[in-house]
């Protein structure tokens, strides 16, 4: 046993610094808390172990919030991307979603130095083995080397390192991602605090050298040609841009896979783990669709600076010599070398249910869990609740009330919904169908949606709030203008914009908005007719095409959102036992014990309670209320 000394003490200690560990520290040292980030190298402080890629549908969205609310991600990105494509620009504005190919390395330098020079920060190399609890409180950390950290709060983000196996064919060993460490002693001191743990698994691709492969049989894949940004502060944006390349498995792909099915890790019982079902392996790919004669395969560049290439849609934990005959398999491959191979790795996470949606633990106070440890898979995911942990680690030490998103005003709220209401069986990933407002929630509006909060918890400038605020101001006066303005049928040069966008000609008199509204015209035609009093930004533009032209459709959505609200609003005490509640089925029971929801919104979602449980619930709580008033 070594023996332990007193270190420092801080009001946070962050515990692992990859993408929720980055955000989790850098939101409670900017909102004046002092911080401590440990992690187990400093080599790996945002490390992307899987694809370098930050976005896409649903995920992108994500990062916009992140950015809205004053995270770090998007402008890492920004700085550091080697391609940017809009997605889905040919469906409507709710799933357009941006998305990037990173450059891996600039990616965690660049987050590295902006750590490393943000006030209030301590990053340190250091690995946790216990956390430090006294009357149900966490008040600290203690390393492997001995040095007890003290502190108000603690966030921890171990990622896939928690017990990290690595499988390869017959080969296992433990490890975290790409040969890190693993955390074994944590893993096993969060099962004698009595946490439920689960056992997750996931999996990356193999990488192959650039120069091995050949282009010329493959479909180049550019970026945009025009300026994107996730974040609404870039105002610099890289154009120099590399390409990535499409190519396809084939009949040789999916024999040689066949054939070495019982080599699979996954198929010969080595893995225990749940692996991401949206997310899933190429073997398990070719069982699960077998009637498929290809799946697309897309080579994406790692780096400006590195030749390797990540082989994304080539997921596998087949062994080495298998991997190598699968990837000369594919056409443009036929002479590829490869430079690390794929692998599959388990590790532990905790049963998210056991969180209260500010991802404090209802077990211990004054920990928190963000990221993988919490079940989810995916980058944004870790960073949007590594964000969301640090806000309410720092409201909580400042005596504030918390900051719980809806589900209506973020995909942040319906990621942090769903898992601390009804849990996951697997790898959760974030999908735009999983949320139910989605037309409110889209790529385009995260500032319109989320900034007043940054701004309110203090993770937005002053400067930046201001020119928000004008932003918006502009918005609502253009709406106003257009709806306002009408244009009549002896108009020629109405007439003839219309004609021109093969849209029918005018036979009465119209608001402005109202010829909006068709699907073929556009904010341009109404400039054309009836040109603002002074110039607008795209962004500006772009916000009142899509509020005039969805204006009905966002209306609906709003009144699904007032009645939810309504159920929101309906708090149910923490001490309520819901076991002598009559009339409501032993599962509804259990699983409203278990979760303890705080509202009969959050009741209304959980896995197993029907609606007739719900009224039963509502019934109680009224009989509840008055016995409470009537004891006053």
């Amino acid at each position: 046993m070594i023996p332990t000394y007193e270190a420092e003490s801080y009001d946070v200690i962050v515990i692992g610094a990859g993408h929720a560990g980055s955000e989790a520290a850098l939101a409670t040292a900017r909102m004046g808390c002092s911080t401590l980030l440990l992690t187990i190298n400093l080599d790996s402080v945002a490390y992307m172990p899987c694809n370098p890629s930050v976005g896409g549908p649903a995920k992108g969205h994500v990062v916009r919030e992140i950015d809205a609310l004053g995270g770090e991600m998007g402008k890492n990105t920004d700085k550091t991307h080697i391609q940017m494509r809009l997605l889905n620009t040919g469906k409507g504005p709710a799933v357009h979603a941006l998305r990037a190919q990173a450059d891996k390395i600039a990616y965690q330098h660049e987050m590295k130095k902006t750590i490393e020079n943000t006030p209030n920060l301590i990053l340190r190399q250091a690995m946790v083995e216990e956390l430090i609890i006294n009357n149900g409180v966490c008040e600290g950390v203690i390393t492997q080397t001995g040095a007890r950290y003290k502190a108000k709060a603690v966030v921890l983000t171990t990622g896939t390192y928690l017990r990290g196996k690595i499988i390869l064919g017959d080969l296992q060993y433990e490890s975290g991602p790409n040969n890190m460490r693993p955390s074994v002693r944590l893993a096993y001191h969060l099962k004698e605090l009595g946490f439920d743990m689960v056992r997750f698994k996931t999996g990356t691709p193999p990488r192959v050298h650039k120069s091995s492969v050949d282009f010329s049989k493959m479909e180049i894949q550019p970026g945009d040609d025009v300026p994107r940004a996730f974040s609404y502060e870039t105002t610099e944006f890289i154009m120099d841009q590399l390409p990535c390349w499409l190519t396809y498995t084939n009949e040789e792909t999916h024999h040689l896979i066949n054939d070495n099915l019982h080599r699979a890790p996954m198929y010969s019982g080595t893995i225990e783990g749940t692996g991401p079902r949206y997310c899933p392996s190429i073997e398990d790919k070719i069982v699960r669709f077998n009637d498929k004669p290809r799946h697309q395969i897309f080579l994406e560049p790692e780096g400006r600076n590195t030749e390797e290439m990540y082989v994304q849609g080539l997921s596998t934990s087949l062994p080495e010599e298998v991997q190598v005959q699968m990837l000369r398999s594919l056409s443009g491959m036929e002479n590829v070398r490869m430079m690390r191979p794929g692998y599959a790795i388990e590790y532990d996470a905790i049963i998210p249910t056991q969180l209260w949606p500010t991802l404090e633990t209802k077990k211990i106070e004054g920990l928190f869990t963000a990221g993988q440890i919490n079940g989810t898979s995916g980058y944004e995911e870790a960073a949007a609740q590594g964000l969301m942990a640090g806000i309410n680690a720092a409201r909580k030490i400042q005596g504030k009330t918390p900051v719980i998103l809806g589900r209506e005003q973020a995909y942040i709220g319906v990621l942090i919904d769903d898992l601390v209401t009804k849990g996951t069986s697997e790898p959760y990933r974030l999908l735009t169908s999983r949320a139910e407002y989605r037309l409110l929630l889209r790529h385009d509006n995260a500032d319109l949606r989320l900034t007043d909060i940054g701004h309110e918890i203090g993770l937005i400038s002053e400067e930046r709030y201001q020119k928000f605020c004008a932003k918006r101001e502009l918005i609502e006066k253009e709406k106003e203008r257009i709806t306002n303005t009408r244009v009549r049928p002896d108009m020629a040069e109405v007439q003839e914009v219309l004609r021109q966008a093969g849209s029918p000609e005018l036979t009465e008199v119209i608001e402005l908005a109202q010829l909006l509204r068709r699907p073929e015209i556009t904010y341009q035609h109404i400039a054309q007719m009836a040109p603002s009093p002074e110039p607008l930004p795209e962004d500006v533009t772009e916000q009142v095409e899509i509020q005039i032209k969805y204006d009905g459709y966002i209306r609906k959505s709003l009144q699904q959102v007032e009645r939810m609200k309504k159920m929101e609003e309906r708090r149910i005490p923490e001490s309520l036992d819901y076991h002598q509640i009559s009339g409501m089925s032993k599962e509804s029971r259990e699983n409203l014990s278990k979760i303890r929801p705080l509202n009969i919104g959050q009741a209304s979602r959980i896995s197993g309670v029907n609606p007739a449980d719900i009224s039963v619930l509502m019934v109680y709580l009224e009989q509840y209320n008055r016995a409470g008033t009537a004891a006053e």
